[in-house]
């Protein structure tokens, strides 16, 4: 065939039935790719994270029970957000249950249908009983599969915390860690949780880049960029001080939740009064926070060990002890109480304590881990320094921790327990009452367990933590 014939048969081959034709539908359908994800709540304020796949205006449908439905202000998606939409309702009763779904393109989203409507609650108002669910370290890429999500949707928290390794991004282009995060929200079954509680986050090494990175981290700014794009936290940094840090309140406990990377001296560094995991603006916003604080509980969340198990340099607050002692002693100082530790990253689940009699804190200051929601356990803590265990350590697979608060009553109470993959409790929960959180008051070992204190009072002695006496 010559070149004109050619052409021309081409052209005439393209208007026969089957083919491409003028009304075709080159758009697709505009839908939700990843979320909904609660965010932060307040009294009267629900926020909702979701990702879609098209530049279109989207929008919530929510309402209350008995109530018709009401249409929040649209959100253009866009591609400079990687069609990331942010919906804050506001102006609703607080304590209250919601249903809601998502708007696409002013319609519901087509491919959720069968999950709607989704459900919210804003926060209460006043002192209340409420549970909150943490944990870290969440492995994509060697673990798809995440019972731990189902363990948690049975015990139905009122929120929950990521304590970070919230993925393993392990890498200095941010649009891996971003890929991370959304691979991470396509699990069916933390996906359904992420949709039902709030969700609010930090990090660790492993999803601000590398691992044990540090301030040196060279795409800091982006990586901050990018958790900032999939976290719905209430606030991020100071001005003028980047970081994922903020405080939060719900049911009258009081969260101070730090971020322990991005202003990180390396940890090898020698200890002295001038080397910082937090870095000084942020180590004096959590000391003031923690002045003014009125809560019978103030609960501060890092991502790494406060205890002194691993050894100096390694990645725990071991390796910042002067930092470490500098916050101690504010608290002591102040007579700051109420004060307890939420930690993850060691790959087992603890109950530790940081007790006043070694740490001079005026009270025991418990430490409450988690960890890991999905990743490999460790039997590494056996070689580490011996410490004050109220519990011995659970690396039988991934956890989760509960922490059920109930500040209705004259003394208010704080029950902490870690569950395993089918909800079951892994060791006896520990209650621990505000007035035992004041100064003068010590009460780590009536919380213990028989095993955890023999080991401890045998290592004091010079014998061996774990293993037959010598």
């Amino acid at each position: 065939m010559r070149r004109r014939g050619f052409v021309t048969g081409l052209a005439a081959s393209l208007t026969l039935p089957g083919m491409a034709s003028a009304d075709a539908d080159w758009d697709g359908y505009p839908r939700l790719l990843h979320g909904p994800m609660l965010g932060w709540s307040g009294p009267d304020t629900v926020t909702i994270w979701a990702r879609v796949s098209a530049p279109v205006d989207t929008a919530i449908e929510y309402r209350l029970d008995g109530e018709s439905w009401t249409r929040s202000p649209p959100v253009r998606a866009d591609a400079a957000g990687d069609y990331i939409v942010l919906h804050t309702l506001r102006g609703l009763p607080a304590d209250t249950a919601l249903a809601y779904r998502v708007i696409v393109d002013g319609a519901p989203d087509p491919d959720t249908a069968r999950a709607e409507p989704f459900r919210a609650r804003t926060a209460p108002a006043t002192r209340a009983r409420f549970r909150f669910g943490f944990g870290s370290c969440a492995r994509r890429q060697r673990h798809p599969i995440q019972p731990i999500w189902d363990a948690l949707e049975r015990f139905d928290p009122d929120l929950f915390f990521w304590l970070g390794d919230n993925i393993y991004g392990d890498s200095l282009d941010p649009n891996i860690l971003r890929e991370e995060y959304l691979r991470q929200r396509d699990v069916p079954n933390c996906r359904a949780f992420m949709a039902g509680r709030p969700q609010l986050a930090i990090w660790d090494d492993h999803d601000f880049a590398l691992n044990d990175s540090d301030a040196r981290n060279p795409v800091k700014g982006q990586a901050l960029g990018v958790f900032n794009q999939v976290w719905a936290n209430p606030s991020a940094g100071l001005p003028g001080t980047p970081g994922v840090f903020f405080a939060h309140s719900f049911g009258g406990v009081d969260f101070f939740a730090l971020d322990n990377r991005y202003h990180r001296d390396p940890a090898g560094l020698p200890e002295g009064p001038g080397k910082t995991t937090l870095g000084s603006i942020q180590r004096d916003w959590l000391k003031q926070s923690l002045k003014a604080s009125r809560a019978p509980f103030k609960l501060i969340l890092a991502g790494q060990p406060w205890n002194d198990g691993k050894a100096a340099g390694q990645e725990s607050w071991s390796s910042f002890t002067d930092e470490r002692a500098d916050l101690i002693a504010f608290i002591a100082r102040e007579r700051i109480d109420g004060v307890v530790l939420l930690s993850g990253d060691t790959h087992v689940g603890e109950l530790n304590c940081l007790p006043h009699a070694r740490y001079s804190a005026g009270y025991d200051l418990f430490e409450l881990v988690s960890s890991p929601l999905a990743q490999d356990t460790a039997t590494s803590y056996q070689n580490y320094r011996p410490i004050e265990r109220v519990r011995q350590v659970y690396a039988g697979g991934s956890n989760a921790g509960i922490v059920d608060l109930d500040l209705t009553v004259d003394d208010p109470t704080l029950r902490f327990q870690v569950i395993d993959t089918q909800g079951s409790a892994v060791w006896a929960p520990m209650e621990v009452r505000a007035s035992e959180l004041t100064p003068g008051r010590s009460v780590w070992r009536d919380k213990a367990d028989a095993v955890s204190l023999s080991r401890w009072d045998r290592a004091q002695a010079g014998g061996p933590y774990y293993g037959p006496p010598r």
